[in-house]
């Protein structure tokens, strides 16, 4: 008998790739933000108990970095005690929890890719909620896998890909902060790789969530490589450029107008200031996910070339100069 799965977060980045991918290992419940206010303890748990899923996917969560400076009650429910419900909930029906997390728990301070183990020190009010959703998660006794992502986009919602699409549009000169390194990474990619690791646990027959207990735990899940904001920016140009204007997510993004964007400027984020900082290198390492699961997802840039040539046929060269 196929799992009852309850996902969170399906019009997000990662919970729409989720959504597409689930119904292959089970039935898949996913009620919008009416139905499951995640602002609400007690519609969380209401919900958990009324559904009583196999397994709880929570895809959800507060991710406007500088918004959650100033929208902290409304971060800190949905990023930091929505988690921890769903887990206690699933440890009363002996349900399973997949959570995802990020690379901003980690102050920056390093200059190699943070494993799971290192001090998680985070600098702004969206990573300290995170955070603590994680300690949440962690704390309770439902088997669970948080995955951290980092810099997450797709061809969906708000995020750099299409900022930068839609900004090229507009200016002719792009100004990119380059002194901040991370790892692109595909929704795609993060769902795809949910999706491989869970399916032996959901082929399974009954007391499923026992089957998570020996490789419960944190797990780092980005894209292989490091790149800088600047860079990402340039190689979405030159992506871009060759890319048919056809797509329907590209002419969305540029609401069906020319790229005019010639030149890309690297400046530092002192140059750029916002509400929250940022860490300065928040690259994580995916080799505990290698070793366990034998899953290590594609480079940063051949996850951006993949986006574009999944729809896309091959034009011109960039414009990023």
């Amino acid at each position: 008998m196929k799992p009852t799965i309850l996902l969170t977060g399906k019009s997000g980045q990662i919970g729409s790739e989720l959504l597409r991918l689930l119904p292959e290992l089970g039935e898949v419940v996913a009620p919008g933000r009416h139905a499951l206010d995640l602002l609400s303890a007690d519609n969380i748990r209401q919900a958990v108990r009324e559904i009583r899923p196999d397994l709880i996917i929570n895809a959800a969560a507060h991710t406007s970095v500088d918004a959650a400076e100033t929208q902290v009650a409304d971060a800190n429910a949905v990023n930091a005690i929505a988690p921890g419900v769903f887990a206690e909930e699933a440890e009363k029906i002996g349900a399973a929890l997949i959570h995802y997390s990020t690379d901003y728990v980690f102050d920056g301070s390093k200059r190699t890719p943070y494993q799971e183990t290192d001090l998680a020190a985070p600098i702004n009010v969206y990573g300290r909620t995170k955070l603590a959703g994680e300690q949440a998660v962690s704390a309770s006794r439902a088997p669970y896998l948080i995955f951290r992502t980092s810099w997450v986009y797709s061809t969906r919602g708000r995020n750099f890909l299409l900022t930068i699409l839609r900004l090229a549009t507009e200016r002719e000169e792009l100004r990119i902060v380059r002194d901040q390194f991370g790892a692109p990474t595909s929704s795609r990619e993060i769902a795809e790789a949910t999706v491989k690791i869970l399916a032996p646990l959901a082929q399974q027959s009954a007391r499923r969530s026992e089957l998570f207990l020996p490789v419960a735990g944190i797990y780092h899940l980005t894209a292989q490589g490091e790149t800088t904001w600047y860079d990402f920016a340039c190689a979405i140009l030159e992506e871009a450029a060759r890319a048919s204007r056809e797509v329907s997510w590209i002419a969305d993004a540029t609401s069906r107008r020319p790229l005019i964007t010639r030149r890309v400027i690297p400046i530092c984020s002192a140059e750029h200031p916002t509400p929250a900082p940022r860490p300065a290198y928040s690259v994580l390492s995916n080799s505990r996910l290698l070793q366990t699961f034998g899953i290590a997802l594609p480079d940063w840039r051949s996850q951006l070339r993949l986006v574009f040539d999944s729809q896309c046929a091959a034009r011109s060269q960039a414009p990023c100069l």
